[in-house]
């Protein structure tokens, strides 16, 4: 029987292992647990967060269909924490799954570093666990603000993109909240068994349908961001990966043995992940994954068209007129070239004049139209700037509200745990007291009753004594009584005997003397 359950087992792991290699896997699968958190999606959602608070909210909504990760391999998606370490300017912000009581394993890590002159340089590394080695994520960077790239562009699949830098900061909304002056830092409070009310894990997705649906935003993902080998971070090693991140050895024991295969095994899923693409697609919000690059116009403006042609035409059909007129009236022909020379030459002046004085108002035009743009968009830019500064301060107050409310709640909240943990101690050392009471009256009962019987026993004891005691001293009594009324009955009977002895003695001798014959003169018996 165990022999046949081998084999079994050994068959069906060989056909996993058959399916899963006759697979055609995409050049973005890695094999590893990290397929099922694609940090590119997870860089677009940081990007287009306000606070770590709303991106560590988004990254463990269902909705957002990103993280797909259950690496203790309870069949449900692992809670992600997000916090902030910080280096001086440099923000760690790490991606941490919770994975029992005092199990984390660190998911990947969000390294902002500010620069000079406002710009600031962004990596997501995932960690080598979940991705391999040097798993680096960045945006698409540009060198000015008005200029898209600076090099090359490179190709990836169907989209071109570019080595690049983000210039100006404040492009991504979240950076500008980390870099404010009333940012505190944020770390997050949830922890094993402690979660927030909006989260509700679900069952994860086979890779095949998670890639399936991600597939879809790849033109999107592949012209913001690219993949580079080398973290720009000089002091990532020494201070987060030897003093900050954790590493959980159930993972290391599940990928040593394969546990984590199993998601690779449905390749059919991969267009059920792409229909769900096109049928979510539309319901996406503008702005967020579809948002177009920075500085780039919707719009092709139309070329200006030019009006010298026609005043041209016009001459030339004017002198053709003239010529006509000239010939009907049948001059001679030295005053017909003459007269048409004169009218060519007035007529080409005249196109002349009206050229320069359509370029002219053509210049003038131009000119103001570039001023009246110009002016437009400087009030434009002016009124951007304003309506950037009145959100940007409302969203520092409604930040700054939060985070009020926030540090409240959670004070509010420690307090409550602290008093309902207190109301335990104090309800459990009373339950210990009654109970160890409950239990020395018991034993005191106990030791009582085992006392009482043991002086039952021994009184019992006693008085089985006395009656052994009593019992063979009237044996013994009687037994004497037994042996007196014995010797009596012996001493009787001897004397009985004795008596009947004496008697017949006494009969023998008197039957002696009556048989005897008289003696005579010698004293001899006298015979008949």
């Amino acid at each position: 029987m165990k022999k046949s359950i081998i084999t079994s087992v050994l068959a069906v792991l060989a056909a996993v292992m058959t399916t899963t290699s006759a697979q055609n896997y995409p050049k973005e699968y890695l094999g590893l647990p990290g397929d099922n958190l694609n940090l590119y999606a997870v860089m677009d959602l940081f990007r287009n967060s306000e606070t770590l608070e709303e991106f560590e909210r988004s990254l463990n909504d269902r909705d957002s269909r990103i993280n797909n990760l259950d690496l203790n391999g309870d069949w449900r998606v692992d809670y992600i924490t997000v916090s902030d370490y910080r280096d001086g300017k440099v923000h760690t912000i790490v991606l941490r799954a919770v994975l029992g009581r005092k199990d984390y394993q660190d998911v990947a890590v969000i390294t902002v570093e500010r620069l000079r002159r406002n710009k600031v340089r962004i990596q997501i590394i995932g960690d080598q666990a979940l991705y391999g080695k040097n798993y680096v994520i960045e945006p698409l960077f540009a060198k000015h603000k008005k200029v898209r790239y600076y090099n090359e562009p490179a190709h990836y699949g169907r989209v071109n993109y570019y080595n690049n830098v983000w210039w100006d900061m404040y492009d991504w909304p979240v950076v500008v909240y980390i870099y404010s002056p009333y940012y505190s830092g944020w770390n997050s409070s949830w922890y094993w068994g402690y979660y927030p009310a909006y989260w509700d894990p679900w069952r994860p997705y086979y890779w095949d349908y998670y890639y399936g649906y991600h597939s879809g935003w790849n033109d999107h993902y592949y012209s913001h961001y690219h993949h580079i080998g080398v973290p720009r971070y000089h002091r990532y090693n020494d201070f987060y990966y030897h003093s900050v991140r954790q590493e959980s050895p159930q993972v290391q024991r599940r990928v040593a043995e394969g546990n984590y295969s199993q998601t690779y095994s449905r390749p059919e899923l991969r267009r059920d992940g792409e229909a769900l693409y096109q049928r979510t697609r539309p319901a996406v919000a503008e702005g967020t994954r579809s948002q177009a690059a920075p500085n780039t116009p919707s719009r092709r403006e139309t070329a200006p068209q030019s009006v010298s042609g026609r005043n041209t035409s016009a001459a030339k059909e004017a002198g053709r007129r003239t010529t006509s007129d000239a010939r009907s009236n049948n001059r001679s022909a030295a005053e017909i070239r003459d007269t048409e020379r004169r009218s060519s030459e007035a007529v080409a002046a005249q196109a002349k004049a009206a050229e320069e004085k359509v370029a002219r108002e053509s210049a003038a035009e131009s000119r103001d139209a570039e001023s009246r743009d110009a002016a437009a968009r400087e009030t434009e830019r002016m009124a951007a700037e304003a309506k950037d500064a009145v959100s940007r301060a409302a969203e520092r107050r409604a930040t700054e509200a939060r985070e009020a409310e926030r540090r409240a709640s959670e004070q509010r909240a420690a307090e409550a745990r602290a008093s309902e943990q207190r109301a335990a101690e104090v309800r459990a050392n009373e339950e210990r007291a009654a109970q160890a009471r409950t239990n020395e009256e018991r034993a005191r009962e106990a030791r009582a009753s085992e006392e009482r019987a043991a002086e039952n026993r021994a009184a019992e004891a006693r008085a089985n004594e006395e009656r052994a005691i009593e019992a063979r001293a009237a044996e013994q009594r009687t037994a004497e009584q037994r042996a007196a009324e014995g010797r009596a009955a012996e001493a009787r009977e001897a004397e009985r005997r004795a008596s009947e002895q004496r008697a017949a003695e006494a009969r023998r001798a008197e039957t002696a003397r009556s048989t005897i014959p008289p003696e005579d003169g010698t004293g001899r018996p006298t015979r008949k």
